[in-house]
């Protein structure tokens, strides 16, 4: 029997272009909760996975000649339940569990479709799949590649690219992190309270990792990667709906919304880096900006205290207001890094804190915070140290010694558009 023959939903007429862009959108929606049901019902996540994938074939082959069904996500959800039934019968285990399998899909024949799958809803599945993405068995990359493939619904090839990486790595490392999983005999569920807050702050750390590799590029061509951010926040906002009253989910998502409405100022038509001071702030995205302001007071509301994302976002909130660099709040900017150094001291956060002292006070002061990260070592190959260096320097006057430091930061930087910009201050400062 066709895998769709018993398919009640109404479909969309044929349109062989439609439908395999309908196959592509439904895919990146609904994904997390296609492999986040079958997860529950199989208990294997990788099982679930390669099921979801199956159907989604299927997808491919029929859809484009019988048209798209009315509720596509059901529809392929249905589909992978039954291939999973087919492969145990295959391996001679139609146990207990494909047996109860069954009997849901003709229940939900019965009464015409899963009476549990709301478009509308994000459910308790989304959740654990995104707990089990970023489990700490799994390296970083592990986890980012997993969360955007099976979360995010983002191929192996939109991962590469994203990350300037092999098509072969990514697979590879989605492979690797499946295979660790089962070894681990990792449970697909909501870690206990204890273990939860240590778990969300690697899912936090996965998201902030992706949305910075967006905002400023490791390395390759480009400066930033707008469409990865998208689906950081894209995520961010899921992560938000599941745990509305974790403050630090709401805090990263409003650094994210505050930050990404810089986006199109940032670039001019070149596609090279424009700086704060020299940004159009009428291309300022004013939606982001009301959206990431309303995530900042959700968190404060909660009544917690400002974590580390909170605070981050609370710096860029000064950047979204202000009518111009020199009206910001520098000030305040600068007590926002000292408290954020206090709860998750870093030498980049005191790299940040010596560039906002230099707008607050003056380089002398901020130089001399310079130095020390310097002498310290702890920045060691970081570009933006020499960076900053040089700027504070010919700000001061120091022309030669700002050449010296600004083509050290070209020479370390690994995006090919910020050392050209590094370049063109070097020699800038020659003059």
């Amino acid at each position: 029997m066709d895998a769709t023959a018993d398919d009640e939903t109404a479909r969309s007429a044929p349109d062989p272009g439609s439908a395999e862009r309908a196959v592509a959108a439904v895919w990146r929606i609904e994904s997390a909760r296609i492999v986040g049901a079958l997860t529950r019902m199989v208990g294997d996540f990788g099982l679930a996975e390669d099921l979801a994938q199956e159907a989604l074939v299927d997808a491919l082959q029929q859809w484009p000649a019988e048209g798209v069904p009315r509720n596509a996500g059901a529809w392929l959800t249905a589909v992978a339940k039954r291939k999973a039934i087919d492969r145990w019968r295959r391996q001679e285990r139609l146990d207990e569990r494909a047996a109860l399998l069954a009997h849901d899909l003709e229940r939900e024949q019965r009464d015409g479709g899963d009476p549990l799958w709301d478009p509308d809803t994000v459910d308790d599945d989304v959740l654990r799949l995104i707990f089990i993405s970023c489990h700490p068995v799994l390296s970083k990359e592990a986890q980012v590649a997993l969360t955007l493939r099976v979360v995010g619904g983002l191929s192996s090839e939109e991962i590469a690219r994203a990350f300037l990486v092999p098509t072969a790595t990514v697979q590879q490392r989605i492979v690797r992190a499946k295979k660790t999983l089962a070894a681990a005999n990792a449970p697909f569920e909501v870690p206990p309270r204890e273990e939860r807050a240590q778990r969300i702050g690697a899912i936090l750390g996965v998201l902030y990792l992706i949305f910075n590799e967006a905002h400023a590029t490791s390395s390759g061509p480009e400066w930033m990667r707008p469409e990865l951010s998208d689906e950081a926040i894209r995520l961010g906002r899921v992560l938000a709906a599941l745990m509305p009253r974790e403050p630090e989910v709401h805090g990263l998502l409003a650094l994210m919304e505050l930050t990404a409405a810089r986006f199109a100022a940032r670039v001019d038509r070149n596609g090279d880096p424009v700086l704060l001071a020299d940004q159009d702030r009428r291309r300022w995205d004013r939606g982001r900006i009301a959206r990431g302001r309303a995530s900042l007071a959700t968190a404060d509301v909660l009544g917690r205290g400002r974590g580390a994302y909170c605070l981050q976002a609370a710096i860029a909130e000064c950047h979204a207001v202000a009518a111009s660099i020199d009206e910001t709040d520098w000030d305040r900017i600068v007590l926002l890094y000292e408290a954020l150094g206090r709860i998750s001291p870093s030498p980049v956060v005191e790299l940040n804190r010596a560039a906002a002292v230099a707008m607050a006070t003056g380089p002398a002061s901020a130089l001399r915070i310079i130095d020390q990260l310097s002498s310290s070592g702890a920045l060691r190959g970081y570009h933006l140290l020499p960076a900053t260096r040089g700027e504070l320097l010919r700000r001061l006057g120091r022309e030669e010694e700002a050449r010296s430091e600004f083509v050290v930061a070209a020479g370390l930087a690994g995006n090919d558009r910020e050392r050209s910009l590094l370049e063109r201050k070097a020699l800038g400062a020659e003059k």
